[in-house]
């Protein structure tokens, strides 16, 4: 599989992760989305995962790391699109993905986004409905 493309709309990157993402290229992801939030003016990040039906441990482990890191380079993030046998896995696994920040679609994560860059939400989990 190619690179998950990222595409950048004001001062958020928004990647599309593909269903067949191997490990190698979820590792890519991380550090293309790190590079390019050290390169840019971006303080968002939001990753939509709609198109997934099967997570292992290795990928909800690098959300999780994915989040922290944008964290740490000034940007938060917003995972959407998780399908409900993705959380049912998530779950099953045992990964909490503590201060990841979750919506039902990409609308409602970029509205997600907009109200944690306008002012607060740096403390952890918000949920857009």
């Amino acid at each position: 599989m190619a690179r998950v493309p990222i595409v950048r709309v004001e001062d958020v990157l928004i990647a599309t992760v593909l269903d067949d993402l191997n490990d190698r290229d979820a590792l890519q992801l991380q550090t293309d989305l790190a590079e390019r939030l050290e390169r840019q003016d971006t303080r968002g990040v939001l990753l939509d995962l709609s198109v997934v039906e099967t997570v292992d441990s290795f990928l909800g482990r690098l959300l999780n790391d994915i989040a922290l890191g944008s964290r740490l380079l000034g940007a938060q993030t917003v995972v959407v699109g998780i399908q409900p046998a993705v959380a049912i896995t998530l779950v099953e696994l045992g990964l909490e993905l503590k201060g990841i920040h979750t919506a039902l679609n990409s609308r409602k994560g970029l509205e997600l986004l907009e109200r944690l860059l306008a002012g607060g939400g740096r403390d952890g989990r918000n949920r857009a409905r």
